[in-house]
């Protein structure tokens, strides 16, 4: 199965923090702001072990992106093998999954709704329709929205109510119909409350 269909909020709230971002996720927490089971109540954080930190850490990124497991440790095991930071590295190349960028763009009001926009065609990369999700974009293509799909009433309303700005790393065409890859995103850049040197150590283990 490529993507997680059980109860958000449930996740969320075991997690400590709104994963996809929906209003259910954000009342859940603040309802019940605690893990969920029937000593979710009583679980104290502070006596977490180590490996249960990193992999909650994990989780958060995998789930985030809304990618596998078996996704997510292929492209930890990309990262390592490029020279730098490789927490750092890894958060680069999920943000330039083509659905990710959608959902940066604002064109999508989630991952997966950015996810489902990308696999059903409406997505544009240099000119050609590109319907596969993880697809990684580079510095300087250009990304838009086909000119069937966008009259959409969820992309217009996505575009017009959540006006969501693109991060600095894209930059925006005027109608913010087409976005480009200005750069490679650095950490700064990366808006996810993810400590991904922790997924490092869980994996270098």
């Amino acid at each position: 199965m490529s993507r997680y269909t059980g109860p958000k909020a449930r996740v969320s709230r075991r997690l400590g923090v709104n994963i996809w971002g929906t209003s259910g996720e954000t009342k859940a927490l603040d309802r019940r702001p605690y893990p969920p089971g029937e000593h979710g109540r009583s679980r104290r954080r502070s006596q977490n072990s180590d490996y249960l930190e990193q992999l909650q850490e994990k989780q958060k990124a995998r789930f985030t992106y809304g990618i596998t497991e078996k996704q997510f440790r292929n492209t930890y095991t990309e990262a390592a093998r490029q020279k730098g930071v490789t927490g750092e590295i890894l958060l680069r190349l999920l943000e330039l999954r083509l659905d990710n960028i959608v959902y940066r763009a604002g064109w999508g009001a989630t991952r997966p709704q950015a996810r489902q926009f990308v696999n059903h065609g409406h997505i544009n990369v240099n000119g050609r329709r590109v319907d596969i999700p993880s697809y990684r974009a580079r510095k300087g293509d250009v990304i838009e929205l086909r000119t069937q799909s966008r009259e959409m009433v969820t992309i217009r309303w996505n575009l017009d109510v959540l006006d969501r700005a693109a991060p600095m790393w894209l930059e925006q065409g005027e109608n913010k119909e087409q976005v480009t890859v200005r750069e490679i995103p650095i950490r700064e850049q990366i808006e996810i409350p993810v400590r991904e040197q922790l997924i490092v150590e869980l994996y270098s283990k």
